[in-house]
């Protein structure tokens, strides 16, 4: 049975993730190819490895790339420490504002705290970045690769973390404000509040995002063990606390051939856990992947993979 539903136009965002080793990338890039018959398409890496370079023999980077040999196809890979930096360059005075009026930091602080990292943004960056193109509307579909299990996860919790990062900032300002209403009785919106503002935008339009089936749906990829069925039920779990659609599942690796005796062995190996799989995700239509003779390695390779995806 292939994917379905994605040839909506309703449908925005297409999101694959899972254990990792199962083949996240290839069925994400394979889909995205499938996509690009009839729509214009962005496939996205926020994995720190970027295998779309590997998997499409091409190297992309942290820019929009033209996927040779495939028409309607844009490829890029976020950097999330980039990503931050850039977030930081662009907004360096609103963040100065920020912490100048709302800390005891002198100058030299300010510019040590604007040097360092805060624990969990760089997905929160990533994600703005991927809302960012999409709210260029260059693209009628985005396929999101993302990491293995963990960091996907910090990645979809990214509206919750930066909606608390901007209370806490909002918090500073408001005595701010507070002491300038006290002894002007006026207080003006500066730039720091007006980023503040368009983060939280952001972060109401990521939630939006994601909260809606109609334009975002989250395709978990596993393989026929143990592991990996139970690391995919519990990312499922987590997803539905995003309140993100799942409504199918890639099986992949399934070994059909009964050629050979390690084909039968392997074969029976792996019959006991789809039958386990079949129960546990019996909400989800399974897409089965059969196992390749060859890596799936370049467009030719990934060509083969998007007909079985499609069945056609």
């Amino acid at each position: 049975m292939p994917l379905t539903g994605l040839e909506s136009k309703d449908l925005i965002m297409i999101i694959f993730g899972g254990k990792g080793g199962v083949g996240k990338t290839s069925c994400s890039v394979a889909c995205a190819i499938g996509l690009a018959e009839k729509f214009k398409t962005l496939v996205i890496s926020t994995d720190p490895a970027h295998s779309v370079s590997d998997s499409l023999c091409q190297h992309i980077g942290f820019r929009l790339q033209t996927v040779q040999k495939v028409m309607n196809l844009t490829a890029i890979e976020i950097s999330a420490d980039k990503a931050f930096q850039q977030f930081k360059e662009e907004h360096e005075n609103e963040l100065i504002k920020l912490f100048d009026t709302s800390t005891n930091f002198d100058a030299e602080d300010i510019q040590q705290m604007m040097s360092l990292s805060i624990p969990g943004i760089d997905e929160v960056m990533s994600f703005k970045i991927i809302i960012d193109l999409i709210e260029e509307n260059n693209y009628e579909k985005y396929v999101v690769d993302t990491a293995p299990t963990g960091h996907a996860l910090r990645l979809l919790s990214s509206p919750e973390l930066l909606d608390e990062w901007i209370k806490m900032a909002a918090k500073m300002r408001w005595k701010y404000r507070y002491m300038i209403e006290s002894f002007s009785g006026d207080y003006k919106e500066d730039e720091a509040d007006v980023m503040l503002l368009n983060l939280k935008k952001t972060v109401k339009r990521i939630a939006a995002l994601f909260s809606s089936r109609q334009k975002c749906e989250f395709i978990p990829v596993c393989i026929p063990e143990d592991m990996a069925i139970m690391e995919t039920e519990r990312l499922l779990k987590e997803l539905q606390h995003f309140k993100i659609t799942s409504r199918q599942m890639i099986m992949n690796n399934v070994m059909e051939s009964d050629e050979s005796g390690f084909c039968r062995q392997r074969k029976a190996a792996q019959s006991k856990y789809i039958l386990k799989a079949a129960d546990v995700f019996k909400q989800l239509q399974v897409v089965t992947v059969p196992v390749f003779p060859e890596e799936i390695k370049g467009v030719l390779a990934l060509m083969k993979l998007k007909e079985v995806l499609f069945d056609r």
